[in-house]
């Protein structure tokens, strides 16, 4: 049994604090987080991450980004794959931080599968895609999240998908 008043209690208490709070990611948190940059850097920020249980993340879409050149000039669309790659970053970015609140080295993530995706209405540019992710479960190094992309609060697409994780 530890004593609390030890460093490992101390750790611990630390831990399962960081576990149950709330924390958020803006642009700098998130791209030391995720690999990805511009212009396949699909994320702005996070405001919202619920220890490793879920998270809220924000893409602001502008018409200044290289798909509206061909999906499509005259009405220009966000693609409903790249919204699938917003929510597994958003998710990735989860994992990480939670790697690193347990005081493990960082980790590189691997989309794995997409299931049940739906895409329920068009983003456009000036639309603030919301995408609020969820943990289904994790075993070792896999990580399973169901996503909701919403704009306005209005669900535009859905999607499940898994990640692994890979220690560097």
């Amino acid at each position: 049994m530890r004593d609390e008043g030890s460093p490992d209690g101390e750790r611990d208490q630390v831990l399962g604090e960081a576990r149950r709070s709330l924390g958020s990611a803006d642009i700098v948190r998130v791209l030391e987080l995720l690999p990805h940059r511009y212009p396949f850097l699909l994320v702005d920020r996070i405001i919202e991450m619920d220890g490793d249980r879920s998270c809220i993340g924000i893409k602001n879409v502008s018409f200044n980004e290289p798909q509206f050149q061909g999906h499509f000039p005259a009405k220009p669309v966000f693609p409903g794959v790249l919204l699938i790659e917003g929510m597994a970053q958003t998710a990735g970015a989860l994992c990480v931080a939670a790697q690193w609140a347990e005081k493990k080295a960082p980790s590189k993530v691997f989309f794995m599968t997409i299931d049940n995706a739906k895409f329920r209405k068009p983003v456009e540019p000036g639309d603030v895609v919301h995408y609020h992710m969820t943990k289904l479960r994790n075993r070792r190094n896999m990580w399973w999240f169901r996503g909701e992309a919403k704009v306005d609060n209005v669900l535009v697409a859905e999607a499940e998908v898994s990640a692994m994780l890979v220690s560097e």
